[in-house]
């Protein structure tokens, strides 16, 4: 069994590093082997792998993909894990542990010092307030990332894989599958951490497309549309484009405009395929 898995090893070295639980920075850690490896065969870590890990908290994480002989950067924020980090990684040359908020920190050139320019690997077990900003910097940015695999809450996860006309199914939705495809790994119980949180988690490995899985003239365009059409859900699709006053077209030229697509105008946004709204975006230019 992997020690740091071992909830009585935790206590004690958590004790002798003086170490408390940060409620505002999301802590909580795994203590679980089995979602450990689940974590490892989501991500199909190998011995050629690059990773970026982000908050590895005590590196329990961590040391299981350097086991694998993958090369591991780990960015954690909270400074006072940095010298158990230094502990628990110190048998680990190809662990390399940076202080740094992950949302802060100059990203291209942490991964450029990092991989050299390689294609790298993105594994985590994300704290549930900052799982959005996270995922949305590493899609939204053109990183040589192939995969990112995460343990996050399980609603988000559910919401990054749902699937049109469903009521998990959004802007978040359409975002992580216009850049990735989604596969979900499992579930994860609240039991699994120390401290438990309240809510139940969900591993996810969103795998990198070649491109886009629409083609659009304008991304900044598609992503408008996306944001209207979600941002209220009970109006009709024809009320809500009007409102969003995204083109100078009048009501009855955005009803034609949508006929001529197939597009029922009385339809609800969150009905729309990701190849639906590449039209009306393409569309509207």
């Amino acid at each position: 069994m992997h020690h740091l898995t071992s909830p009585k090893y935790l206590k004690e070295l958590l004790k002798r590093h003086d170490f408390n639980f940060s409620k505002s920075l999301g802590q909580n850690f795994l203590i679980d082997e089995n979602i450990l490896q689940k974590i490892i065969h989501g991500a199909e870590i190998s011995p050629e792998d690059k990773v970026l890990e982000i908050g590895p908290g005590v590196g329990t994480l961590t040391s299981a993909i350097v086991r694998q002989g993958a090369e591991v950067t780990a960015v954690e924020v909270d400074r006072d894990l940095l010298p158990i980090l230094e502990e628990t990684l110190n048998e680990f040359p190809n662990a390399r542990v940076i202080h740094g908020d992950i949302l802060k920190l100059d990203l291209n050139k942490l991964i450029q010092d990092s991989f050299q320019g390689s294609s790298f690997k993105v594994v985590a077990n994300l704290p549930y307030y900052i799982t959005t900003p996270i995922i949305m910097r590493l899609l939204e940015n053109e990183f040589s990332y192939t995969s990112i695999t995460v343990m996050i809450q399980k609603e988000v996860a559910q919401r990054m894989a749902a699937m049109p006309d469903s009521k998990e199914y959004g802007a978040l939705s359409v975002a992580v599958q216009y850049y990735t495809q989604p596969r979900i790994i499992g579930k994860v119980p609240a039991g699994v951490f120390m401290p438990p949180p309240k809510v139940d988690s969900m591993i996810i490995t969103l795998v990198k497309r070649s491109k886009p899985a629409v083609e659009v003239i304008s991304s900044t365009r598609f992503f408008q549309v996306v944001k209207a059409v979600f941002a209220q859900r009970r109006k009709t699709l024809l009320n809500t484009l009007y409102n969003a006053q995204l083109t100078e077209m009048d009501k009855s030229y955005l009803n034609t405009m949508l006929g001529s697509l197939n597009i029922n105008p009385q339809r609800r946004g969150e009905t729309l395929s990701l190849e639906e709204l590449a039209l009306i975006s393409n569309q509207l230019g």
